[in-house]
């Protein structure tokens, strides 16, 4: 992986903010794709540790600037972790903007991979995922970086 590419694949921040910083005078915006109560892909169920038949809240969306993609992602809270989290009211807010404000917010390892996004047809060179907690609440976040992002940012095709 090319270094300028670490820069943004190993980045335990917000990737919300950093996306709005290196987008310049572009405009950022959350595009909901999807949102529904449904069941986990296999890996995902695996891991969250939920049994492979339960339900989870889901939810996917494209991070655009200037109504580009740059990054898919899918997020998964099992059920019992909602504990009154209305996060169906989030609309076409980020979900960072929301975990990245709690105090006592705990990040999960990252895992990396050159995967393509299950849910979306744009393809890109990198995919990251981890593990969100905040008390009780957990949320499993998976980020797709897309070829688009690359191509605007001058970024190394990998």
């Amino acid at each position: 992986m090319s270094a300028a590419w670490w820069q943004w694949v190993a980045s335990r921040d917000s990737l919300t903010a950093r996306l709005v910083s290196a987008g310049g005078q572009r405009a950022f915006r959350v595009r909901l794709l999807d949102q529904r109560l449904g069941r986990p892909r296999r890996d995902e169920a695996l891991a969250l540790g939920l049994p492979p038949a339960r339900h989870a809240w889901l939810r996917e969306v494209a991070l655009c600037l200037d109504e580009r993609p740059w990054v898919v992602a899918r997020s998964v809270v099992p059920l019992s972790g909602l504990h009154g989290q209305r996060l169906d009211r989030l609309g076409e807010r980020s979900l960072g903007s929301w975990l990245f404000r709690q105090p006592d917010l705990e990040r999960g390892p990252l895992e990396v991979s050159a995967d393509p996004a299950p849910f979306h047809a744009a393809s890109g060179p990198w995919a990251r995922r981890s593990l969100f907690r905040h008390r009780r609440f957990a949320v499993l976040v998976q980020e797709f970086f897309l070829d688009r992002m690359a191509d605007d940012l001058g970024l190394p095709s990998r």
